[in-house]
């Protein structure tokens, strides 16, 4: 349903977006990963055509963007950068206006604007001024804006920025169920929720594609993907566990008395044979532990090591 072909985008010397090609279908729910300044919110602002590329082509359902823009925008929900807003109106006020401007009239609209106030959450303050409200509640504002017209697409710089753990997870559901029938991208800086809401991964640096794939394929990316953790309430001498098969190193954390095995081969481990051996090696040298868990992988440490050389090449 969306499709970027060789888009490019400079402002001066400076080159944000460098001949980036994806393609997105109904369904997907994208996490859009990336350092600052490695050209993502210019990349959303031409998926809306906010902006235009300097050359390539944006497709959506079958349109080109640069012949049929005010189509393509009906069909998009975006909630930018900052959440902007006008600060002067109340969020009822605010919804009222977006849905005059969406074209929604009547019961059609009153229905809208109830049914996204609920969504988000927002009766609390529908009174206030946008400008007096928290973060939180200004990016729950922006959030409704963007849901108002019941959009196929929707395009969401950082939806949770500002929100506390209560509110992220409210919205990180949202997503969820929204996701059955539109397409929903997300930018954001939060590695554990393109776990907890993306079905796929792309990461950019420097307006190129790092990674485009689930975020499984970027969990195993990570050398402890499969890893076996051991807490301990005093550590024992780790050679027990760095004599055991498939095992190639032992990090030992003296903090919190833990040791985390590497295995040599995480897709040959599946981390449960890794974890068999080393609970068979407690039992035999006498030790207890507190836990023992296998390790998906640890995205932050991928994520660092991508962009780092990127950013190097």
């Amino acid at each position: 349903m969306i499709t970027a072909t060789n888009i490019r985008k400079t402002f001066g010397d400076f080159v944000a977006v460098d001949n980036l090609s994806f393609q997105i279908h109904s369904g997907d729910v994208v996490g859009f990963l990336g350092p600052n300044g490695a050209g993502k919110s210019t990349t959303m602002k031409m998926l809306t055509g906010f902006l235009e590329p300097d050359s390539g082509e944006i497709r959506i359902a079958n349109m080109a963007i640069d012949t049929s823009r005010q189509a393509i925008q009906k069909r998009i929900g975006y909630l930018p950068e900052g959440a902007p807003s006008y600060g002067d109106m109340t969020p009822i006020q605010m919804l009222n206006f977006i849905a005059d401007v969406r074209g929604l009239t009547g019961k059609h609209k009153r229905a809208r604007v109830n049914k996204v106030i609920e969504l988000v959450d927002l009766e609390a303050v529908l009174d206030k001024p946008i400008e007096n409200l928290s973060k939180g509640f200004k990016r729950r504002v922006g959030l409704a804006q963007a849901l108002l017209h019941d959009p196929d697409i929707l395009i969401l710089d950082e939806p949770t920025d500002g929100l506390d753990p209560n509110q992220k997870h409210q919205v990180r559901k949202l997503i969820q169920n929204l996701s059955k029938d539109k397409i929903v991208i997300i930018s954001t800086h939060i590695l554990e929720e393109v776990t907890a809401v993306c079905n796929r991964a792309m990461i950019i640096a420097s307006g190129k594609m790092l990674f485009d794939s689930s975020p499984q394929a970027l969990q195993a990316k990570s050398k402890y993907h499969q890893a076996v953790n051991i807490l301990f309430d005093d550590l024992p001498a780790v050679e027990v566990f760095s004599a055991l098969k498939g095992v190639k190193s032992v990090e030992v954390d003296e903090v919190n008395c833990a040791v985390t095995l590497i295995p040599e081969n995480a897709e040959d481990q599946l981390g449960t044979g890794l974890l068999e051996q080393a609970s068979a090696a407690l039992q035999s040298q006498g030790l207890t532990a507190k836990s023992m868990y296998v390790e998906q992988g640890r995205l932050d440490d991928v994520f660092r090591e991508l962009t780092e050389e990127a950013n190097l090449s």
